[in-house]
């Protein structure tokens, strides 16, 4: 988008500050970009703005912190030129377009200053202010607040009118989008003045209503946060929280990365601020959040958060935890020579089809013939498709399949190691079945389960040797798909676990382990945050395509919420989050009415030709 240079107020360049022959002359939007505080945020837009060709006055009161900041900002542009973003040879020209000061009255050259201080209406109010005071009257603001109202700071200052949200995504080089929020008072010019910039630092801006959270706090925080609670109520360890979401879900960073690299501190403020303006105690900051700021444990720029880090802010090595690795594990597991598959959907297919390629005689035990002999023929043509691929060999193939025993009678499982259900997701089925199993298999046997939300000690229970039952969450599809959720019940012995471990290890998977609670990891976490996003579309505040932008470009998400719920299926996506409530019932837990008339409509997602949206 071009603004009309003409709407815009002049550019006013202090002797000694700014040289106007650093600009590019091609800038569009504001020619100087005041940026107030040098945190992630405001650096990352300081390197990003200069690069971008604009000149840069980068204020951060304080000389300690001012020295900081343009360390910061000078190791961006470095890596920057790292990473082949920009010429060697022009660093130190994009260095020159950045005066660094410590002095409000600097600002007054600037014709659109934005605020990155911390997520606190003090701290923020009393920059937009500080900026008021010393900036020309056609002088475009911005805040960087995403979960406070642009309304109540604007206000704040003798410029409503001139106010802007503008809320980027850190690291603000690597991230595509950004969130413009316009108030009741906001003037159009203002507002294409930031959307020029925007457009200029190479984002797609996405404008919004003032509300707290915008779209990505409000879909962002709720999941870190119950991320916490799940490690600090010890459901999951912290590495097997950030495995499951990485794998699980194919994020960038598991949820507890993630606010390492916002910063712990950063995280309490913001999600302080949702629970007073939302007045939703369940966003406040979970105990281990707020315990975690108080001793300095900040995340990257700290050293240590949930993880360590060096000073250039790289991971360090750690050990795993006992929980993850218990000693002796090994010497502890069951042996497991063949392997019994109940089903003949695309679950159990897809497990079968593991099990051959890692060399283990398997049965697949369906319910009738015809059904047996078409999920072989399912494996056939998965593993063909992978020989025409080049990742699998006639030879392999074959030998594959030649291991598979296609039955339809359970007695077939006698003399099988490990057996393992896929089966429907119905409670009623499930204990059936391990009644049955309960009675075939032999002693020892390793029973298993694939539910994804249903309590794995109603079927251990349902066995009469509860000893013997354990969780195996696979993931669909799950030739492809390196995550298995590991669940012990209450009752599963120490060795069982260790030998769904090491069958996930033989079949080139990462388990991580969960305790037995509805949703486990991944679902615990992930339908809440879709069910927030429907709720969104629903409120008439953003649309399904702005919501997937946000969570694609802002975070890196290899999908926006709807194209999932899509993929998933609206009608299983209903369903999971039905049990989640029925588990802990709260009003953010019910399922978005919208989900269920949608499902009533007959529009289940992808498989149905339509869900959110139309599919061919």
């Amino acid at each position: 988008m071009t603004v009309d240079q003409s709407e815009l107020e002049p550019v006013r360049l202090e002797s000694g500050l700014l040289d106007p022959g650093l600009l590019d002359p091609g800038v569009q939007g504001p020619g100087v970009l005041g940026v107030i505080g040098l945190g992630a945020t405001g650096s990352g837009l300081v390197e990003a703005a200069a690069r971008a060709g604009l000149a840069v006055i980068a204020l951060e009161p304080g000389e300690g912190r001012l020295d900081q900041g343009r360390a910061r900002v000078r190791r961006l542009l470095e890596d920057s030129v790292a990473r082949d973003r920009l010429p060697a040879a022009e660093s130190e020209q994009v260095w020159q377009r950045i005066r660094f000061s410590a002095h409000w009255p600097d600002l007054a050259a600037a014709d659109l200053v934005a605020e990155a201080v911390p997520e606190r209406h003090q701290a923020k109010a009393d920059a937009l202010r500080r900026a008021d005071q010393v900036c020309t009257p056609g002088t475009v603001l911005a805040t960087s607040a995403s979960a406070l109202s642009v309304t109540a700071l604007a206000a704040a200052t003798g410029r409503p009118a001139r106010v802007v949200g503008l809320h980027l995504f850190v690291p603000v080089a690597d991230t595509g989008v950004a969130e413009v929020v316009r108030t009741v008072m906001t003037e159009p010019a203002a507002l294409d003045r930031v959307r020029a910039l925007v457009t200029r630092l190479g984002k797609t801006g996405v404008v919004l209503g003032d509300r707290a959270g915008l779209i990505s706090t409000a879909l962002l925080f709720g999941y870190l946060n119950q991320s916490v609670a799940m490690h600090d109520q010890q459901f999951a360890d912290r590495d097997d929280i950030d495995a499951a979401m990485r794998l699980g879900c194919g994020l960038p960073y598991g949820p507890l990365e993630t606010l390492d690299l916002i910063g712990i501190d950063t995280a309490c403020d913001i999600l302080t601020a949702l629970a007073e303006r939302l007045d939703e105690p369940s966003l406040a900051p979970d105990r281990r959040l707020r315990h975690m700021a108080l001793a300095g444990l900040l995340g990257r720029k700290s050293g240590r958060g949930f993880h360590r880090y060096d000073q250039d802010g790289r991971r360090l090595p750690e050990q795993p935890s006992a929980r993850q690795d218990p000693a002796g594990a090994a010497e502890w597991t069951r042996p497991v020579g063949r392997i019994g598959i109940v089903g003949s959907g695309t679950m159990a297919a897809g497990i079968a089809e593991l099990c051959v390629k890692a060399g283990l005689p398997t049965v697949l035990a369906a319910r009738s013939p015809q059904r047996a002999e078409a999920a072989r023929a399912v494996m056939a043509g998965s593993m063909g498709r992978a020989v025409a691929r080049g990742k699998l060999s006639e030879q392999q193939r074959d030998t594959a399949l030649a291991l598979l025993d296609p039955q339809a009678d359970l007695a077939a499982l006698a003399d099988c190691d490990l057996v393992i259900e896929a089966a429907a997701e119905d409670l009623l089925v499930k204990r059936e079945l391990f009644a049955a199993l309960g009675r075939i298999c032999k002693p020892g046997a390793v029973l298993a389960t694939t539910t994804s939300s249903l309590p794995v000690i109603e079927c251990a229970l349902a066995s009469g040797r509860p000893q013997d039952v354990l969780g195996l969450h696979f993931f669909n599809p799950a030739p492809q798909m390196r995550l298995v959720e590991v669940i012990p019940s209450l009752e599963t012995a120490p060795e069982v676990v260790a030998t769904g471990r090491a069958l996930c290890a033989t079949l080139g998977k990462h388990p991580v382990r969960c305790a037995d609670r509805p949703g486990f990891i991944v679902n615990a976490l992930l339908f809440p945050y879709l069910n927030e996003a429907v709720r969104m579309v629903e409120a008439h505040y953003a649309d399904a395509d702005d919501i997937d932008t946000v969570m694609k470009l802002g975070f890196g998400y290899p999908l926006g919420p709807f194209e999932l719920l899509d993929v998933i299926g609206l009608d299983v996506s209903l369903s999971i989050q039905q049990v989640l409530h029925a588990a802990a019932p709260h009003p953010r837990s019910v399922p978005a009415p919208l989900l269920g008339h949608l499902v009533a409509a007959g529009r289940a997602g992808r498989k149905a030709g339509a869900g959110f949206r139309v599919h061919s």
